[in-house]
């Protein structure tokens, strides 16, 4: 992504002229501010949505606590909890575009890690409804928790690997 502080500094009478080099500079700032005000969009939009699923989620809780149902709902709870851990894990991934100007891969692995997690656990929570549902269900639920399983092993390797070379993603101050 271009950064207009790197870009070469044109002289007066180049930009007068409107030099190709000009024409490009200004494209390439134009394009960049355009990228920030989208980032700031998708910001403001994921953060409403973490923020109204938390508190959703918190008005859930507190009825099922109350109305002594909330072991029933734990695993419903659990993956909304882990819904709201990816928004922001997401939106943490375009605060590091919108600050850095670059794609970093490690977040959208982190988020990968979360999905297939949050999967994981609402499927194995699941298990004793689908032995009801007859083996077919169960044999395809077994598939895809191996799938899962290999995506996690997967995607924890690729976190490893940009990690020991060095790419791991800007401090979170």
């Amino acid at each position: 992504m271009a950064d207009p502080a790197r870009a070469p500094k044109l002289t007066r009478r180049e930009i007068d002229e409107g030099t190709p080099r000009a024409t490009r500079a200004w494209v390439a700032a134009a394009f960049t501010r355009t990228e920030d005000v989208v980032y700031i969009g998708l910001g403001v939009l994921l953060a409403l949505s973490a923020l109204t699923l938390l508190v959703a989620g918190t008005v859930t809780l507190v009825q099922h606590l109350l109305a002594g149902t909330l072991p029933e709902r734990v695993v419903e709870l659990l993956d909304r909890i882990l819904l709201i851990l990816m928004i922001v894990e997401i939106l943490y991934t375009v605060q590091v575009s919108f600050r850095e100007h670059t794609l970093v891969p490690e977040p959208f692995l982190i988020v990968g890690l979360i999905a297939a997690t949050r999967r994981i656990l609402v499927l194995t929570a699941e298990f004793a409804r689908l032995l009801e549902k007859g083996e077919a269900a169960f044999r395809n639920a077994m598939i895809e928790l191996a799938l899962l399983t290999l995506m996690v092993l997967a995607l924890v390797a690729s976190l490893m690997m940009l990690r020991r070379r060095g790419t791991a993603v800007a401090d979170r101050a």
